[in-house]
C-alpha cells in the first residue's frame, strides 16, 4: 500500500511539473502584455467597411493598434481575433498591416516574399492565382471582411450603413 502511494504522488508531481512547464511555454510565447493584448482586441468593436490604401492598412499591424488586419486577393480582413497567429509575435505577424497574397500564393513567410508597393500578382502562375482564391475563401469564412485594398490612385467606396451590417460572408 505504501508503494502505490508512493507512486500516486510521484505522478502527481510528475503531471504538476508538466502543467507548470507548459505555462511558462504558452507565457513566454504571448510575451509580456500578451493576455492583455488578446483581451484589449477582444473587446473591440466591429469595424465599420471602408476601403484602405497599402499606407493605411500598415497602420494595422497589432504593435501600433490592437487591431489587425491583412489583405488576401484584394480584400481586407481583420483578423484580429486571431492575434496568436497575425500578431507581432505570431507565426504569421509577417502578414499583418501588408498584403499577404503572395506570400500565402507561394507559402513563403520571409519578408522578401511581400511588397512594399501594390502587388497586383500578375507574375504569379495559374497554381498560385488559384492558392491564393482558396486562401481567401478560407479568411472569408473565419473573418470579418471589412473592405477593399485599393490600387494606387484608386478612390475608396462610399459604404452605407446598410452595406456595413450585412454578413461579411455575402459581400463579394
Amino acid at each position: 500500500a505504501g508503494g502505490e502511494m508512493l507512486l500516486s504522488v510521484g505522478l502527481l508531481a510528475l503531471a504538476l511539473l508538466a502543467a507548470y512547464r507548459l505555462y511558462l511555454r504558452w507565457a513566454t510565447r504571448s510575451g509580456p502584455g500578451g493576455a492583455a493584448r488578446q483581451g484589449e482586441a477582444a473587446a473591440l468593436p466591429r469595424m465599420k467597411r471602408r476601403d484602405f490604401s497599402l499606407e493605411q492598412l500598415r497602420e494595422f499591424d497589432g504593435s501600433r493598434n490592437p487591431r489587425i488586419l491583412l489583405a488576401v486577393n484584394g480584400k481586407v480582413f481583420d483578423v484580429t481575433k486571431g492575434s496568436k497567429f497575425y500578431g507581432p509575435e505570431g507565426p504569421y505577424g509577417i502578414f499583418a498591416g501588408r498584403d499577404a497574397s503572395r506570400g500565402l500564393a507561394t507559402f513563403c513567410l520571409d519578408k522578401d516574399a511581400l511588397r512594399d508597393e501594390y502587388d497586383d500578382l500578375s507574375d504569379l502562375n495559374a497554381v498560385q492565382m488559384e492558392s491564393v482564391r482558396e486562401w481567401e475563401m478560407q479568411f472569408k469564412e473565419k473573418y470579418d471582411y471589412v473592405g477593399r485594398l485599393l490600387k494606387p490612385g484608386e478612390e475608396p467606396s462610399e459604404y452605407t450603413d446598410e452595406e456595413d451590417t450585412k454578413d461579411h460572408t455575402k459581400q463579394e
